[in-house]
Formats: structure tokens, sequence, C-alpha cells
């Protein structure tokens, strides 16, 4: 207990990581996309955030508008999702192959603009709920109060992330993308098609943005501009777990997640010189912090060099 008289209890501690989880779900599901992309085709694809937009209008415009059933809206937007990142990459990312790097991720950061300012056009700057059938409902465990929302979100995240474990790990254009992935020239001369590869993991990322979107704006969320600018907290968790690592994608949204819970807890009675909202900032706090000591991240590997 501090001078104040605030106390902790076990209670409070324990809502507060389990929303830390849900919201390091989310952010998982966005950093995986980050990870796909850039583990098949080494481009930091910053349009990843547009997902994410796109993906919850597109789930709010048939939902709540056309007045679809929830889950066939949200099965769809993720359809739409998909559509939507093998379109940015054989439109644009296709015609740059070859290209430095530096030019393909500016590439991707004027699709993020584009994009960002297309769904403003389209839907509005405002704010809208999405209607979800779980809206903001909780459940008690005991003493403990949870929002019924994130128990949707972890359980969603833990199917996404189970047929993702079976697709790379069972089937075979999930095995040709991981054989691209780990060594393109010898995957060329076994006969697989890099461009499939290259679609597929766009396609993957979309479809993950998607559903990034429609967890991060269910719940207490909300569908508007600022969707895309949460999603780009995820970034952190994508440099934490390591660039080229999918586990590491994971780890590293789940440990933002709860770092990010777990200080909007605490600061405010122990330190609260950092500011309000120092929670926003906390990601990137242990973003730096984990660079200087694995430049590489948790799961990354070293790359050697030879002189």
């Amino acid at each position: 207990m501090s001078s104040s008289g605030w106390n902790l209890t076990g209670d409070a501690l324990a809502e507060t990581l389990f929303s830390g989880v849900a919201v390091g779900c989310k952010y998982a599901l966005v950093a995986l996309g980050f990870v796909i992309v850039f583990k098949a085709t080494k481009v930091l694809n910053f349009a990843q955030a547009s997902f994410v937009l796109v993906g919850g209008f597109l789930c709010w415009q048939m939902a709540v508008t056309w007045e679809l059933n929830f889950y066939v809206a949200l099965l769809a937007a993720m359809v739409g999702g998909a559509v939507l990142g093998m379109v940015v990459e054989q439109l644009l990312m296709r015609r740059l192959l070859g290209e430095p790097p530096f030019a393909l991720i500016m590439l991707t950061v004027g699709v993020l603009y584009v994009l960002d300012n297309v769904t403003t056009a389209i839907w509005g700057p405002e704010d809208r709920g999405l209607q979800d059938p779980w809206g903001s409902r909780t459940v008690d465990l005991g003493a403990v109060n949870l929002a019924v929302a994130d128990l949707w979100t972890i359980g969603v995240t833990s199917a996404a992330l189970l047929a993702f474990y079976l697709f790379f790990g069972h089937s075979s254009l999930g095995l040709a993308m991981r054989a691209t992935a780990d060594d393109q020239e010898a995957a060329l001369a076994v006969g697989i098609d890099a461009r499939t590869v290259h679609r597929v993991s766009w396609a993957v990322a979309g479809a993950l943005g998607a559903l990034a979107g429609i967890m991060l704006a269910s719940g207490a969320g909300s569908v508007g501009p600022g969707l895309g600018l949460i999603a780009l907290v995820a970034f952190p968790a994508m440099i934490l777990g390591g660039l080229e690592s999918p586990l590491g994608a994971v780890v590293g949204g789940l440990v933002i997640g709860m770092a990010q819970q777990l200080t909007a807890l605490l600061q405010p009675e122990f330190a609260p010189w950092l500011g309000s909202g120092f929670e926003r900032v906390a990601p990137y706090a242990i973003m730096v912090a984990i660079l200087l000591v694995r430049p590489y991240g948790l799961f990354g590997e070293r790359e050697v060099r030879r002189i």
C-alpha cells in the first residue's frame, strides 16, 4: 500500500492480466500479418494497418447497414481483406520486384495513406459501434469480472492461430510458403512458384488484418479512422518477437498487451510523473529496451556475416 492508501487487490490484478491477454491477442493477429509478408517477401508492410481498418469497416457495413448475420459478416470481411491483400500484391508490389527494399517499404506506406483516406471518404470520419453480439456484457468468475468480448477475442484468436498452424504445417501450399521463406532460390529450384507464395502471403495477411480490425472494434471499441493507428501498436510486438518468427509475433503481442494494461493500472499510482496516457508509449519503450539487448528480437535469428 502506498502513502495515499492505494491497494492493489488480487482480483484487480487478475482482471487486468486477463484484459492484457485479450489485448495482446489482437496485437498478435496484426503482428502475425506483418511477419507473414516479411518472412515471404522481405518487405515490411506498413499497409497492414490499412487492412485492419478496411476489415473493420467491411464488417460494420455488412453487419449493421446490410443487417447480415454478424458471424457471416466477420467471415466475409476476412475474405474481403484477403482479396485486398492480393490486389495490392498483384497490382503494386509485383511491379517493384527486384527494386531496393526501401522502395517497396515506401510503397506500402503510400498504400497505407491512400487506403486510410479512401475509407474516410466512403464511410466518413466518425466512430461507429460494431454492434457485435457480445457488446459490453461481462461475466463473473468468482470475484473476478471478465468482459465477454475479451473471452471471444481470446477464443477467436486461438482458433485463427490453430488454423494458421495447420495450414503452414500440413498443407502443400503452406509447406511451399515455408520453403520459400527459408530459401527462395532452393524453392525455385524444386519448382515452387514464388509468385503464388507471395500472393497467398498477402492474402493471409489481409485476412488476419481484417479479423484483427473486427476484434479491435468489438466490445467497448469502435470502427473509425483511428483503428489503423491502434493497429500500429502491434509494430513493437513484431519487432519484439522477431521479424521472421510467427511464434515471436504471438508472444510479442501478448507481452505488449499485458504490459500496456499493467502500465495503465500501476503507472498513475507509482509513476505519475510520467504523465497521463503513458500506457500508449509503453510498447515502444519495451521495444527499445529489447532491441538494445537483442537487436534481432526475442525469437529472431542472428544474421551471420562473413568478413
